[in-house]
């Protein structure tokens, strides 16, 4: 009987201390995510925002750390073997790092709002190279710093804003419809003018057709007029007996007597 209690016993200790762990080795472990810009054009003698934020599971509170580093691309640079600190933020206060950056740099971030980005000031051409931006945010602390590439070049080599691009489409664009509504009043304007063209051409017809019965009549009188004699009209005629032998057994001859012409006119 006390072999059985002592193997249930060890059996149940067993599955306590295999249960914990699976928890421990299960337990997802906290770690803050950092994004950056992964590139960044400045002009020769301007500023510029290197930008930086930070998501994490733990609220932000004094304890949060900031920490920028620089490592140089060039080989000539001293700042070429390995990253050094060019600014420090911790407990609401930013501290300068390297002597050639400590009146360029500035923190501009707001922790509480989870951002940690820097202004870079008077950009030179030996500040090209590689920024590294780390939060930490106790206890979430673990997690992979984020990387910009600066490049400082002259006016000339930077690339349109976007900005300008979306003006110069706006403006065409405007351009276009300003021509497509004086070509749309144009084509009106014409269709109207020989809509009125063709309504006075039809009047015009109309009009010259109205007197035509006239002028049949007018021909026809005309025509009645031609066929008419031209010369003088004989007026009527009066018959007469006439005694030419002043007999009585005398033959009488009748003979037409024309007693007057009438003539009209």
């Amino acid at each position: 009987m006390e072999l059985k209690r002592s193997n249930t016993t060890c059996k149940r200790v067993l599955l306590t201390g295999f249960t914990l762990c699976i928890l421990l080795v299960t337990k997802p472990t906290s770690a803050i995510d950092i994004h950056a810009d992964p590139e960044v054009m400045m002009e020769n003698g301007t500023s510029g925002i290197l930008r930086c934020t930070f998501k994490s599971s733990e609220v932000v509170s004094s304890a949060t750390t900031v920490t920028w580093t620089f490592q140089s691309n060039q080989p000539n640079n001293q700042f070429f073997k390995a990253p050094y600190v060019i600014l420090y933020f911790s407990n609401g206060k930013a501290f300068p790092g390297q002597a050639e950056f400590k009146d360029r740099v500035q923190f501009i971030g707001d922790i509480n709002k989870k951002d940690a980005s820097i202004q870079l000031s008077l950009a030179q051409f030996s500040d090209n190279g590689t920024y590294f931006c780390d939060v930490k945010n106790p206890p979430d602390v673990q997690g992979t710093q984020a990387r910009t590439e600066l490049r400082v070049v002259l006016k000339e080599s930077l690339p349109q804003s976007n900005t300008a691009i979306i003006i110069g489409a706006v403006c065409g664009a405007l351009f276009l419809l300003v021509l497509i509504a004086v070509a749309a009043c144009l084509v009106m304007r014409v269709l109207h003018n020989r809509h009125d063209y063709e309504g006075c051409t039809s009047l015009e017809s109309v009009s010259s057709q109205a007197p035509q019965p006239r002028k049949k009549v007018e021909s026809s009188r005309e025509g009645s007029r031609c066929t008419s004699p031209s010369g003088p009209l004989q007026g009527p005629v009066i018959y007469a007996q006439l005694d030419h032998s002043g007999s009585k057994n005398s033959f009488h001859k009748m003979e037409p007597v024309v007693y007057a012409d009438i003539r009209k006119n």
